[in-house]
Parts: structure tokens; C-alpha cells; sequence
């Protein structure tokens, strides 16, 4: 059996490497955490696996960017007001210097979910947002596509204990690899093959979407009657996505969403989030949410109010949307029944919104757009962008038409077309 998985782990790594990220041969790679974050200290068995593969691919240099997250929350029960958002210029210098060569970027993405839980949220945020600002032109080439990049997770001791904490602490690491591996295809013969396929399946189903060109999305179940505008142009995205260097990605491993961008100024009504929220290192669940001309107007949350406050207040297009995604319920990661309590796996077990800044590729046109132009056009931009999960089976999903006609979209959380 440990054989086996150990197989399973340099599979799943030539999976990222080939099929997610798709490095080329002389292509420098650049591995890191989340978007402000290093890689978890506990994942270096698993990065010699990716740095292996992408070798053998043919990559130039492969280099990480380490992390031990135990420090931070040291740092912050220490921390003041004026102290929390002191940060080194060295992690996004390093992330710039990697892209500015036309280096991959692989987001290997592991964390406790209640790393910073007991903290002042004030100062969390303090923390992030300092941190989000500073990497936040790196941040934007990524989500403007420059290079090919994927975010990918694997699982590390604390994490594991949060998703399984009835198990023995001997087996939780090991049940959570077979999870993800099992979600991500890796325990399957030939999964690049399978994601090659699935990939054109989503593609297919965002093209359509693109095609119909709704002006409106409506969102209705418990707690949920959402309007949600979509500026003229907008583009869905799914599958593989081509970077302005020419290279096809996957943006993520697992992916099962279709997506595209709300206009940041015609979104109405309320929402309720269907699965909790891992927001850097704090839960918030039960979030409810009223939009009133695309803005968040009221908040609540069962848990970890504080950090939606601090979270909508980042800047101002923290409160606004950035993205809208569909997911169908029946895809692997919600049949599993495992609350991942991480947000790569849990949002693509249901349909999503995002808080924050909003992929320009999902406008026509918007690469070539100013700021300005991008807002004017109905573009978010933030420093930040948090998705949260609002879709289930009991969540209807409806297009309008600009003649005014509504079509259903998804019915109890499934696709009511085929392509």
C-alpha cells in the first residue's frame, strides 16, 4: 500500500508538470504557496517530485519559495496595530524576477485552516493586506495570464488532523493523499488523458455560455436570491486557457468550473454561502451576504464575522464580486462527501462567487484596457480575490436574455444542457 501511494505521488506530480502546468523545455519554474505565502517546510518531500518532473520536461531552473507558517502566528501574538504590517520586499522581488523571464508558476497550496483562529482579526488583516499590496503586481500578471501557471495542493500533518480528526493521527496524512489523488485522477490509469478530456468538456460548456452572452445570472434557494449582472462581452472560461506566452494550462488541479466575471456595479440581492470558508488561516461559515448596486451592504456570519469585515474592507473592490462560477454537485470532489475545509477543492464541489479582482481575460478586450477602461467596462479590480461556495442542490441557476427571456441553466445543482 505504501508503495502504491508513493507510485500514486510521483504520478500526480508529472500530472502538475505536464498536464496542469505544461512547463517547456528551457522554461524556468518558480514554486510557492498562495499568492503571499512560501511552500509549507512539510511539502518538501513532494516538491522534489514536481522539481523531478519538470526536469525531466526539460525545465531550465526550478526554484521554491519556502515557508514555515508556524511563525506567523508566533509573530502576531506579539504584534501591534503598527507592527503587523511590517514585510520584506525578497518574496515578491523573487516572484517578479521569475516572470519577468517567462517562468512557470506553480501555486502548491497547503494550509491549516485554523492557523491564526484566537488572533485579532485586525491584525491578521493588517498582516495580509500589507502583503497582498506588496505582491500585487505579480498577482496581476498571473490572473492576466502572462505565463502558464497552476495552483495545486498537497496534504501537510495539521490540515489533514482538521479534515479527519476522528481518524488515528498515524493514518490522517495518508487518507487525505488518497482523497486528493483520487479527486485530482491520479489513481487512474493515463490522467493526463482523462484531464485532457474533461477539459474539453468544460471548454465546451463555457463556450456555449460565451455564445448566449446573458446579460443576467439569477441565483435562487435557501437563503439565496441573487441577481447577478455580466458586462456586454464577457467571456467563460473553463479547460485549458492559453497564456500570452503561448502555452496551454490548466489553472487548476482539480478544476470543474466554467467562470467569468460579474460587472462590478449590477449585482442585487442576498446571498447565503453553502460550505464554509478557510480565509487565511481563520474559518468563516454561515456568511450572508446583501449586494446592493454590486457593493456589499450587509454582512453576516455565523462565524468569523470580524474577518468579513476586515476581508470587504481590504480596498474598495474587496466588496464587490470578481467572479462568478458554476459547478455542477454530481463532479468527484462533492461525491466524496469530505469538507476540505481548503478552498482549490471545496469551491470546485459547488457553484462560487468571488470577492475581489476579476480575471481580465474573462472581457473582450480587457488586456488592452486601462484601469480605467476595465472598471468603466464593468471589471473588478482589488488586491484580494476570496471565493465562497453558494451553490447546492437545492440552488437553481437562470440566464436572461437581453430580449428578456429567462433560461434555465442549472437545475438542483446540475446542468440542464448538454454540448
Amino acid at each position: 500500500m505504501a508503495g502504491q501511494l508513493a507510485q500514486q505521488k510521483a504520478e500526480y506530480a508529472e500530472l502538475i508538470v505536464r498536464a496542469g502546468l505544461n512547463v517547456q523545455p528551457g522554461q524556468r519554474l518558480l514554486i510557492a504557496g498562495s499568492g503571499i505565502a512560501g511552500v509549507d517546510l512539510h511539502l518538501a518531500p513532494f516538491v522534489r517530485l514536481v522539481a523531478t518532473a519538470a526536469y525531466r520536461a526539460g525545465a531550465l531552473l526550478v526554484d521554491v519559495i519556502w515557508d514555515d507558517p508556524g511563525l506567523l502566528p508566533i509573530r502576531l501574538r506579539q504584534a501591534s496595530s503598527e507592527t503587523a504590517g511590517a514585510r520584506s520586499d525578497w518574496p515578491t522581488a523573487a516572484r517578479k524576477e521569475f516572470l519577468d523571464k517567462g517562468a512557470a508558476f506553480l501555486g502548491l497550496f497547503a494550509r491549516d485552516p485554523d492557523l491564526l483562529s484566537g488572533i485579532d482579526p485586525k491584525l491578521v488583516s493588517a498582516n495580509v493586506n500589507a502583503r497582498l499590496q506588496a505582491v500585487r503586481p505579480v498577482t496581476d500578471q498571473i490572473m492576466a495570464n502572462a505565463v502558464n501557471w497552476c495552483i495545486v495542493s498537497a496534504p501537510i500533518p495539521s490540515w489533514a488532523a482538521k479534515v479527519f480528526p476522528t481518524l488515528p493521527p498515524r493514518t490522517r496524512e495518508a487518507r487525505l493523499w488518497r482523497a486528493i489523488l483520487h479527486i485530482c485522477r491520479a489513481d487512474q490509469p493515463d490522467p493526463a488523458a482523462l484531464w485532457q478530456s474533461l477539459g474539453k468538456e468544460l471548454t465546451a460548456r463555457a463556450a456555449y455560455l460565451t455564445t448566449k452572452q446573458y446579460s443576467t445570472l439569477t441565483f435562487k434557494g435557501p437563503g439565496t436570491d441573487l441577481t447577478v449582472g455580466l458586462p456586454p462581452g464577457h467571456v467563460w472560461l473553463g479547460g485549458q486557457i492559453r497564456a500570452k506566452n503561448g502555452v496551454s494550462f490548466l489553472p487548476n488541479i482539480p478544476t470543474e468550473e466554467v467562470f467569468t466575471l460579474p460587472h462590478r456595479s449590477r449585482v442585487q440581492g442576498t446571498v447565503q454561502s453553502t460550505k464554509p470558508l478557510s480565509y487565511f488561516g481563520s474559518t468563516i461559515d454561515g456568511l450572508r451576504l446583501v449586494f446592493k448596486d454590486g457593493k456589499v451592504a450587509e454582512f453576516t456570519a455565523q462565524k468569523g464575522e470580524d474577518q468579513v469585515r476586515e476581508l470587504i474592507n481590504t480596498d474598495e473592490g474587496a466588496s464587490r464580486l470578481g467572479e462568478v462560477a458554476l459547478v455542477p454537485v454530481s463532479t468527484p470532489i462533492a461525491a466524496s462527501g469530505i469538507l476540505f475545509r481548503n478552498e482549490l477543492f471545496d469551491e470546485n464541489a459547488a457553484s462560487h462567487l468571488a470577492l475581489g479582482s476579476a480575471y481580465r481575460e474573462s472581457l473582450h478586450g480587457a488586456g488592452e484596457m486601462s484601469e480605467e477602461e476595465f472598471a468603466q467596462a464593468g471589471g473588478n479590480a482589488s488586491a484580494t480575490h476570496v471565493d465562497f461556495m453558494i451553490g447546492s442542490s437545492e440552488v437553481d441557476v437562470d440566464g436572461l436574455t437581453d430580449q428578456g427571456n429567462s433560461e434555465p441553466i442549472m437545475r438542483q445543482g446540475e446542468w440542464t444542457f448538454t454540448t
